[in-house]
């Protein structure tokens, strides 16, 4: 998978996406890096800690988050896009789900698109994205957290996603899936979707897991959000070891050296397993 200037092997690498939220309400760093310079000093650190892709979000979708206004957030992400397009080389995905947002992002330098309701929110998501050529991460997400089967209804409502974007003209190549922790899931349900991330692959994209700091890991350790740092890490080692091909983090440093260690022992494992067959 190409995403800007890169090439990206999900299948045998895990990348690690840096996180970098410009607004004022995120539920881990709201307000922290809003101002331009103080973003950039953030993505300078996150690339020299070895983040592979940033993040950038204008829009909080915390528990309860009120939506932010499409010009609102197009003040908040399309200036920092540009900047970071100018200073550094790095691949740029930008959270929204918002069809204008997203236009006016992709025309700043964006390099893919982050749709937390993948592609069901704003009809006109997919046929911009495509138009563009960019690759996209698709987010399970629904509006009630009912459920018949929990992992099988998940698989399918990815599957409608996927349909909506290749109908649209989103060649499968530039398709990633997001199980969506956090997302119209019980603290069980949670827990469930991590330890049973590889009955994702049936879809054949490659998985981005988003943990970080998140309230699964606060109900589980009862910790606030910049306490969470250990609890992440373990979720982003099992994500490398469930085959995800991205892990979505605020602590890049800490996460880049736990997926090289996880990578590490995981070939090694598959080594053995060879040899003994």
């Amino acid at each position: 998978m190409k995403i800007g200037n890169r090439d990206f092997d999900t299948k045998h690498h895990c990348y690690v996406m840096g996180i970098l939220n410009v607004t004022p309400d995120s539920f881990s760093d709201g307000g922290k890096f809003q101002k331009i310079n103080r973003a950039l000093f953030h993505v300078e650190e996150m690339v020299e800690e070895g983040a592979d892709i940033i993040d950038i979000g204008g829009e909080s979708t915390r528990p309860g988050y009120a939506e932010v206004p499409a010009e609102e957030e197009m003040e908040r992400v399309v200036p920092v896009i540009e900047k970071i397009r100018e200073r550094f080389d790095i691949p740029i995905s930008l959270d929204t789900c918002k069809v204008s947002v997203a236009k006016a992002g992709l025309s700043a330098g964006a390099d893919m698109i982050n749709d937390i309701w993948g592609l069901k929110h704003d009809a006109g998501m997919a046929a911009v994205i495509a138009g563009a050529g960019v690759p996209c991460c698709l987010m399970h997400n629904r509006k009630e957290a009912v459920y018949q089967s929990f992992i099988a209804d998940v698989v399918d409502d990815l599957r409608e996603s996927i349909s909506l974007a290749e109908k649209a003209g989103i060649s499968e190549d530039h398709i990633i899936l997001d199980p969506g922790i956090g997302f119209a899931k019980s603290y069980e349900q949670n827990l469930e979707m991590i330890a049973k991330l590889d009955a994702l692959h049936v879809l054949g994209c490659p998985l981005l897991l988003g943990c970080s700091r998140k309230s699964v890991i606060g109900l589980t350790l009862d910790l606030p959000a910049d306490e969470r740092l250990e609890g992440t890490l373990v979720t982003t080692v099992f994500g490398v070891i469930k085959g995800c091909g991205f892990v979505r983090v605020h602590d890049v440093k800490e996460n880049v050296r736990a997926v090289r260690m996880a990578e590490a022992v995981k070939r090694y494992d598959s080594a053995l397993s060879s040899e003994s067959r």
